[in-house]
């Protein structure tokens, strides 16, 4: 099976709406990484002092062909053009080792746990 990286990066606050949307799309589950902005157009001053924005990345290890439905509903509820601010792209996967796409394919032990 041929895997992609989902990344997606949106304003802090607007990661579970992400996940959200993209359990709703058919992925199994994400990565949340903490992260700052460093857009010219992001830097903000407070008391003389620059402050970035806070971000979250959501990654999501997905089968290629369900990546375009789960990116598509993650940038529409938290896109470019919502308050989440976000993007999202793909990375190609070499190669996956120790992941599991959900209980059909975890074999009948795995349902007994």
């Amino acid at each position: 099976m041929s895997y992609r990286l989902i990344v997606s990066i949106v304003n802090r606050g607007f990661e579970t709406a992400a996940m959200d949307a993209a359990r709703n799309a058919g992925a199994t589950g994400g990565t949340f990484l903490n992260a700052r902005g460093a857009g010219a157009r992001e830097a903000e001053k407070a008391f003389g002092i620059e402050v970035q924005p806070e971000k979250e990345i959501v990654l999501i290890l997905s089968p290629e062909d369900k990546c375009a439905d789960i990116m598509r509903a993650v940038v529409e509820k938290a896109g470019l053009n919502t308050a989440g601010a976000g993007i999202s792209f793909t990375l190609p996967v070499d190669s996956v080792l120790g992941v599991t796409m959900g209980i059909e394919e975890r074999g009948d032990d795995a349902e007994s746990e």
